[in-house]
């Protein structure tokens, strides 16, 4: 596990100093503590930051082949790497590390591009390839590990973050408004754009191939069709199920260093510890976080978990000075990010790195087996389409607009109106729902998105490339292409990169992810039972059903508390200053009336109040600290009540 950057230009003349890679690698050094490698030649410089796993004392990179034509950085795990090389031993290959990075190097001379399909893991990585004088990157199926790019004069610029990509070339640091109007609806920044007009992200299942000052860009994987197998029973079923998660859980176990296991006590992670606990022969070790409001405090059944399966459990019962831990995270963060459950990952990453390097987590059960309570709602909210079109459209040009904001069941109205494919986006975005009620764009940020796709259009493009035909299962391709990758996946890496902690993720291995993703809806969604296959599965394993069935939180945290005491003076004192509005995103009356309805304990606004305070401090902790100009929105300047100059 590590970070990468570098830079591959098209001139062969042009000169890449190893001190401009070294201050690429820098800007990462949280992500690979242990060791740094640098490669500069023939205009090409290759970078990387080390956390060691596998091969501590042998795995330096760049790793070259045996000619050394070819380099590569690498950043991930291949959990197939023995096998792959012992292939390669016996046509001829000479391994000079005991690395999964070199079995990529030989791979590559024997099938070209093709080698990322049979990589089994996460990875990201760059591979110069000098007799053709080419660079080609990879990233994983799912996205688990990050990889960035950026074509300039010439020049191809990439990193595991951006902020290697800006070290170098903080010119580039202009701001892509586009980006910014889809974290307004999603809270995050969908690949494959960026906050940075320049700077791309290769999507998940992508290649990348840049050669004579030409890059192109390809998939080589996707979830394949969906509901394409029948088990002849639930028993065959789970059969097939226990042995193919129990192969996934058993191969992420090697390591050179101390493993263990993140447990929040739900279904998917304590399924995970179960089958660990089974493959180990010493007791796993698991890692939960508690908070001191017993609301939130969900820390008991991972306690009852790690109990049953005889675990070396470690807990911790928060009191976080969260004003600090918000100014740390958002210093680091290029992208603005919504999702506050970023705080309790980041906790319990920083617990677990105490005693391990290397820990698996319960990630992508939902994605995968229809965990989420809005798979169930939408599909009960189909009963609303026996009422003719045209009459919910009457109903949401002529009457809705008439209706008193503060009138009950007002939204829920409206999303039933609407077709089932626009009902689920309007579900998951959250600006339709709350600049219905209450505008909180500046006039002059609105007239800048004009010209932009809408981000409802970013979803509907991945319902119509869905290989599915039932709405279940299109809603868990869209969510598996967006929202994991986008939210659960880039949080995961970056607060646990943070911390120089791997985590691995299981649930999200591909061959398990394909034979998974042909089970019909009905293994997954069945009535009201959500993951229904997965559950039955956790059952098999022995978690104990108190832990199976509980309600879903996630990493529940006190945020609604937070936000009307300890982080209020910051809320108040960032998102109204003149500094704030002067910027021209936001109606300062619109912000102001969020706020006072939520002091006022009038309703609960603290989730659109916290993308509002992660978006002004992405701006003044991260982008305002890049030394460059170009940092311009070009978005008209407003005075501080919001009104057009």
């Amino acid at each position: 596990m590590c970070g990468i950057a570098g830079i591959v230009s098209a001139a062969g003349d042009d000169r890449i100093e190893a001190g401009t890679i070294h201050r690429m690698c820098q800007a990462i050094v949280h992500r690979g503590p242990d060791d740094e490698g640098i490669f500069v030649k023939n205009g090409t410089g290759l970078g990387m930051r080390r956390l060691s796993i596998i091969d501590l004392a042998g795995g330096h990179q760049p790793v070259f082949n045996e000619d050394r034509s070819l380099w590569i950085v690498f950043n991930g795990e291949i959990y197939n790497f023995p096998e792959l090389r012992a292939d390669l031993e016996k046509r001829g290959h000479r391994f000079y590390t005991h690395t999964d990075t070199e079995v990529i190097v030989h791979l590559y001379e024997d099938l070209g591009a093709d080698c990322v399909k049979k990589l089994r893991g996460m990875f990201a990585f760059a591979l110069y390839d000098e007799r053709r004088d080419k660079l080609f990157m990879a990233r994983d199926r799912f996205g688990k590990k990050p990889l960035h790019y950026a074509l300039a004069d010439g020049r191809l610029l990439f990193g595991s973050e951006i902020k290697s990509i800006l070290a170098v070339a903080p010119e580039l640091a202009s701001v892509n408004n586009e980006a910014l109007l889809q974290y307004m609806y999603f809270g995050y920044v969908p690949d494959p754009i960026t906050s940075f007009l320049p700077i791309q992200k290769l999507p998940p299942g992508y290649l990348l191939e840049f050669e004579a000052g030409q890059v192109q860009v390809r998939q080589y994987w996707d979830l394949p069709e969906y509901g394409t197998r029948r088990p002849s029973s639930e028993q065959e079923c789970l059969e097939e199920l226990e042995w193919r998660l129990a192969e996934a859980v058993r191969i992420r176990l090697i390591s050179d260093v101390p493993l263990g296991a993140l447990l929040s006590g739900g279904t998917d992670s304590s399924t995970v510890v179960g089958l660990m606990a089974r493959a180990s022969s010493k007791p796993v070790k698991t890692f939960s976080i508690g908070f001191s409001h017993d609301d939130f405090n969900e820390a008991h059944y991972a306690r009852i978990v790690a109990k049953h399966f005889g675990t070396e459990h470690h807990e911790v019962v928060l009191e976080p000075n969260v004003v600090e831990t918000v100014e740390k995270l958002t210093s680091s963060l290029e992208e603005p990010f919504g999702d506050s459950s970023m705080l309790p990952t980041y906790y319990v990453s920083c617990m677990a790195r105490e005693h391990v390097t290397v820990a698996l987590s319960g990630d992508g059960g939902d994605e995968i087996f229809a965990g989420y309570d809005r798979y169930g709602i939408h599909l009960r909210r189909k009963v609303f389409e026996r009422v003719p079109r045209w009459a919910w459209r009457f109903y949401r040009e002529q009457i809705y607009p008439r209706l008193p904001h503060d009138m009950r069941g007002r939204k829920f109205s409206y999303n039933v109106s609407l077709p089932w494919r626009e009902r689920y986006v309007d579900g998951i975005s959250f600006v339709p729902s709350f600049e219905r009620d209450l505008p909180l764009w500046s006039h002059e940020f609105r007239e800048t998105l004009k010209d932009f796709p809408s981000p409802e259009d970013v979803m509907y493009g991945y319902f119509d490339r869905a290989p599915a035909a039932d709405p279940i299962s299109q809603m868990l391709y869209v969510d598996t292409k967006t929202y994991m990758v986008a939210d659960i996946l880039t949080k995961v890496d970056r607060m646990s990169m943070l911390t120089s902690l791997e985590v691995r993720v299981p649930i999200l291995d591909h061959e398990f992810v394909e034979w998974s993703t042909g089970l019909p809806p009905e293994w997954k969604l069945r009535g009201r039972s959500q993951k229904y296959i997965l559950r039955k599965l956790a059952e098999r394993v022995g978690v104990p059903r108190e832990a199976i069935y509980r309600p879903k939180r996630g990493f529940a945290l006190p945020l609604v508390h937070w936000m009307r005491n300890e982080l209020k003076d910051l809320i108040v004192t960032v998102l109204l200053e003149p500094r704030t509005m002067q910027r021209g995103y936001f109606n300062a009356k619109g912000v102001e009336q969020l706020l006072d309805e939520h002091f006022r304990e009038r309703r609960d606004h603290s989730g659109r109040i916290w993308r509002l305070l992660m978006f002004e401090l992405w701006h003044r902790n991260y982008l305002e600290k890049i030394p460059t100009r170009g940092l311009e929105t070009e978005l008209p300047v407003a005075d501080v009540t919001g009104e057009r100059e």
